[in-house]
């Protein structure tokens, strides 16, 4: 692959305009632009930057003149992932009980409130080294755009401290005090919901785009629930629900009705929650590392997809229950273990993720769009779920510049 201009990346993103050839196949995900499947592929095809956004996108051959040529090398180009569900404002370590699960050995550790117990514990510069550590991870990894959430903490200073420092590195922070009850409340969650609804929101509002609830057994009912999203929404946070993860439940019901981005999880769904969630803007967001970490039941993606849902995949990264960054294995697992087509499976990591996050900049490679890249070492989009654990992620674009 040639390399790009000597330009500065600073002085390429803001002035120069870069066109990538030899694209053996161009994921658009739009269909005015391809072949008028929803990935809207095009072959042999060529991809115009300019500053942070894609100006031209088609087939090579009639690809306007450009300050400086990239050679794709007859390689895939996909839109970057866009990850709507992870949690890495985190410290220490669950090791023990992830293999303790595997082994079928019982483990009495406290779960999130073990996280919790160790997030408090970190300092701000601990904190926010993991984060960045698992961004740059997941970039490695092609994803481009990544949502995080707070819920380690569970006091105002601590859920406050987690969203301050995620602000500093993504756009897409989630406010989710209402993760589990905090330890201390455990007598009188009715008071924690207070917190949660009152002072602690407060404090988070500032630095969030988006509200969250586990909404669960063990977690928050669906009044409880309920409380805290309108309460966040009175502040200008837009909802966002753990739906219907372990068990049946009002989450999906609640999600929808409140019009939230998306319900997450979908595991153990209704016809009634199928038939909600087709007639709603709100997207399932399925999160397949947790089942195979839990080696829970799979959520039932092809269900939701004959019905007519919108469905984004993502990786759900976190301590405890789905400890991976990789979109491209999440890819995998739906297209083995969900019943997704490769095609459906790379539009939800993308287009899907996006419109989780309704977001129309990202997700896609057209006209006004960032130039948000993912380069695979493979002539096909497909090859994501095809070869499975391979590291295919080439290069990276992100806002213009390559990263990877």
């Amino acid at each position: 692959m040639s390399s790009p201009s000597t330009a500065s990346p600073a002085e390429s993103a803001s002035t120069a305009s870069t066109v990538i050839t030899n694209i053996a196949t161009l994921v658009t995900n739009d269909p005015s632009l391809g072949d008028r499947s929803p990935l809207g592929l095009i072959q042999s095809a060529a991809v115009v930057i300019e500053g942070d956004r894609v100006v031209w996108t088609g087939e090579e051959s009639k690809a306007p003149a450009t300050d400086n040529r990239v050679d794709a090398g007859g390689r895939a180009v996909l839109p970057g992932f866009v990850d709507s569900h992870s949690h890495l404002l985190f410290a220490g370590d669950r090791t023990e009980e992830f293999n303790a699960r595997m082994s079928g050995r019982s483990y009495s550790a406290g779960g999130i409130r073990t996280t919790v117990a160790a997030t408090r514990a970190a300092s701000d510069a601990d904190l926010e080294r993991t984060l960045t550590r698992h961004l740059d991870e997941a970039l490695r990894q092609g994803t481009t755009t990544m949502e995080t959430k707070s819920g380690y903490g569970l006091t105002v200073e601590d859920e406050a401290r987690a969203l301050r420092i995620a602000a500093r590195h993504t756009d897409e922070v989630t406010y989710l005090g209402a993760h589990v009850v905090a330890p201390e409340h455990t007598e009188d969650p009715a008071a924690y919901v207070s917190l949660v609804t009152g002072e602690m929101l407060d404090a988070c509002a500032p630095y969030a785009r988006w509200i969250d609830v586990f909404c669960e057994r063990g977690a928050f009912d669906g009044d409880q629930a309920r409380a805290v999203l309108t309460a966040g929404r009175a502040r200008g946070l837009h909802p966002r629900v753990h739906a219907n993860q372990l068990s049946h439940g009002p989450g999906v019901q609640l999600a929808v009705e409140l019009d939230a981005a998306s319900a997450d999880h979908c595991t153990h769904l209704t016809d009634a929650d199928v038939d909600a969630l087709a007639h709603g803007r709100t997207v399932a967001t399925l999160l397949p590392g947790a089942e195979f970490s839990t080696r829970a039941p799979w959520p039932d993606a092809r269900r939701l997809l004959d019905a007519g849902v919108t469905v984004a995949l993502s990786t759900d990264c976190n301590p405890g229950s789905s400890f991976t960054s990789s979109v491209p294995f999440c890819i995998a697992l739906a297209v083995r273990d969900m019943g997704m087509t490769p095609d459906e499976a790379v539009w939800s990591a993308t287009a899907g993720g996006a419109a989780a996050l309704r977001r129309t900049d990202v997700g896609r490679v057209a006209p006004g769009a960032y130039a948000d890249l993912a380069l695979l070492d493979a002539p096909s989009h497909v090859h994501l779920a095809y070869r499975p654990g391979v590291p295919l992620v080439r290069g990276v674009w992100r806002r213009g510049v390559r990263v990877v």
